[in-house]
């Protein structure tokens, strides 16, 4: 919008007017290329002598009949320097457009920030599922056991009951969790706008980025936006200085009028073609105010895109080392987990020899599957972190 400014302006103006005002009547004849002699009271002129012709007011001159005026008129102004104020602007408005698209980029973004993450949720998911159906086959096992004991004489009705009980307990895990399953089907299905039932295998665990300052600043979203801001406030500031400067433009006009509209148009039209040179000396001081308030608001903007330089790096140092410590937690998890299937059978073995009540050996089951949770939880918040970080570095990439 701005660079059509550059171009200058073309109007049409069509007006009708009746007046008997003296000075409109005879402006009217005038512009209609019809005024007379008589029009200026020379038919009252006394050519004797006896009365001096300069005392006379004549009446047809002051007094005239009303007339009607309809004129027609194109004109065009062209601005040919404006102190550098339009130039300024128009590049104000492309970097506007330019921060719009980064906000366009930003919500791509948060949206590919969710399909990636339902992608590895649903992996986690599957692998949950995997594990409880493996803990369920075990119960399944042990219960066999228990009932082959018990014909012999070594187990009880309540040693089955309360396997039973357990079996009821991670069967209702599994079956939520194949509920979760469904959920982050239809999630993703809604994300990609599409029906989706199965993915592709992807790991359960999402690849750390590469970070470092310049990577940072150069690709963070928000920090492309406050550089664009800075350079906006540097252009409003030079905006500013344009109106000590003076102004030229260019303007002609082309027209015709009568007493009927559009009536000999050609024959009565008339042009006039100039130019102009503007250039304010005083106005009470405000272009100095707004010249400096400019300065100011491009101070504080240089300051913010400092700030943000400063508080995204330290997100980002924040999400790697939350990534990290998550990193640690997964190690020790999977030692512990490998750690508590081991006890699981020591415990079954120890059982079916008369060493150990069942509720010991669901005891080690039951830490088994609370170690199985928590390793679950923290590659989750691990992906969520690496996610994030993804998205302050602007990396799309791929699942």
């Amino acid at each position: 919008a701005i660079e059509g400014l550059n171009y200058g302006k073309l109007d049409l103006t069509m007006m009708g007017m009746r007046s008997n005002d003296a000075g409109n009547v005879f402006g009217f004849k005038l512009q209609s290329r019809e005024a007379t002699f008589g029009d200026f009271g020379f038919s009252e002129f006394d050519m004797s002598g006896s009365t001096d012709p300069l005392l006379i007011a004549p009446k047809s001159l002051n007094y005239p009949d009303a007339r009607n005026h309809f004129p027609t008129k194109i004109s065009y102004v062209l601005p040919l320097y404006t102190g550098g104020k339009l130039t300024e602007y128009q590049n104000i408005a492309e970097l506007m457009h330019s921060m719009s698209q980064l906000d366009t980029k930003k919500l791509i973004n948060a949206k590919i920030y969710q399909t990636k993450k339902a992608f590895y949720d649903i992996s986690l998911v599957e692998n949950y599922i995997y594990n409880l159906s493996k803990i369920i086959k075990n119960i399944d096992h042990l219960e066999a056991v228990v009932v082959s004991m018990k014909t012999e004489g070594y187990a009880q009705d309540i040693d089955r009951f309360e396997i039973q009980a357990r079996r009821a307990e991670v069967q209702s895990m599994y079956n939520q969790a194949k509920l979760n399953k469904e959920l982050a089907y239809q999630f993703l299905s809604f994300l990609l706008n599409q029906e989706v039932s199965t993915i592709k295998y992807v790991r359960d665990m999402a690849p750390m980025p590469y970070i470092d300052e310049r990577n940072l600043e150069a690709h963070n979203i928000d920090i492309q936006k406050a550089l664009l801001g800075l350079s906006i406030s540097e252009m409003a500031v030079e905006a500013q200085k344009g109106n000590f400067r003076p102004e030229l433009g260019a303007f002609g006009e082309y027209g015709s009028a009568d007493d009927e509209f559009l009536n000999e148009f050609f024959d009565k039209d008339a042009y006039t073609v100039g130019v102009q040179m503007k250039w304010n000396i005083f106005n009470g001081g405000i272009d100095d105010a707004n010249l400096e308030k400019a300065k100011v608001q491009h101070m504080m903007v240089r300051d913010q895109l400092e700030l943000a330089k400063k508080g995204i790096a330290l997100k980002a140092t924040k999400l790697k080392t939350e990534v990290l410590s998550a990193n640690s937690d997964i190690r020790s998890y999977k030692k512990q987990l490998k750690f508590a299937r081991k006890v699981y059978e020591n415990y079954s073995a120890r059982y079916k020899e008369g060493i150990v009540s069942i509720s010991d050996v669901l005891i080690q089951q039951s830490k088994e599957l609370e170690v199985l949770l928590k390793l679950l939880m923290a590659k989750n918040k691990r992906n969520t972190k690496i996610f994030e970080l993804n998205s302050i570095l602007n990396k799309e990439g791929r699942v």
